[in-house]
């Protein structure tokens, strides 16, 4: 039965704060509390920094069953010139200690330069230095290509073979490429707006509940994430897309 998890963009954002978060919540629960009301959140301090085991035993140990993170890949790993020469960069991201989250553990975003440009060769060895495995664990690997140039077959082809999603993505920035080309589906969000309490009016928030709709009936795992745009509707309007799908 394929399972559908709607979320956020991180936890700890002042705003929330009496909108979103009870007045006098204190900050240390505050994952605690998000956790147990979405089905999963988008960790994105781990783009910037290495994060200890700790932490990531103290994340695990704050949500429920059968919440899942989705962790932002390190920078250090899709920034460089070549993707193909990411490989100790992977190893060192995979090896701080994510396996301590268990089956909390949810997809990892690997978040592509908004310059960098379709080079199947690169591309292809890249997706290769991805493992399936991790201590265990079954890794999930999501693309994110930010240049229309990744709107290409040999591409898709390339995901499908590695069971390798592709973000759908709804963003004024950067084209949405919505492929299917994984056994789960990954979308972020970011056209939310702060005059509307859903951040999406009602009906965007149907659209999207049609396409979640569909990817379920294709028996596909799937993430939304609200991020961005108006950030402080972020909570009510994946909520709100939580509610038409209950």
């Amino acid at each position: 039965m394929a399972i559908t998890r709607i979320g956020i963009g991180g936890w700890s954002y002042a705003p929330w704060r009496g909108s979103f978060y009870p007045a006098g919540l204190a900050q240390s629960r505050e994952l605690e509390f998000a956790a147990r009301q979405l089905g999963t959140i988008e960790i994105n301090g781990t783009f910037y920094s290495r994060q200890s085991r700790s932490t990531w035993e103290k994340w695990g140990a704050a949500a429920p069953d059968g919440f899942q993170f989705a962790i932002k890949a390190s920078r250090y790993c899709v920034t460089r010139p070549k993707l193909a020469d990411a490989g100790e960069g992977i190893g060192n991201f995979l090896a701080q200690g994510i396996a301590a989250l268990g089956g909390k553990l949810g997809p990892i975003l690997w978040m592509l330069a908004a310059r960098r440009k379709f080079d199947r060769e690169d591309i292809a060895a890249f997706i290769k230095l991805l493992p399936q495995k991790h201590d265990g664990l079954v890794l999930r690997h999501v693309i994110e290509p930010r240049h229309e140039s990744f709107r290409d077959e040999a591409f898709f082809a390339l995901c499908r073979d590695h069971d390798v999603a592709v973000v759908f993505g709804d963003d004024d920035d950067f084209p949405c490429i919505d492929a299917n080309t994984a056994s789960f589906a990954y979308a972020r969000l970011q056209r939310m707006r702060e005059d509307v309490p859903t951040g999406y009016d009602a009906a965007a928030l149907d659209a999207f509940e049609a396409r979640v709709r569909h990817w379920l009936a294709e028996r596909r795992d799937s993430y939304i994430f609200m991020i961005n745009g108006a950030k402080l509707r972020a909570p009510a309007a994946a909520l709100a897309l939580q509610e038409r799908l209950r």
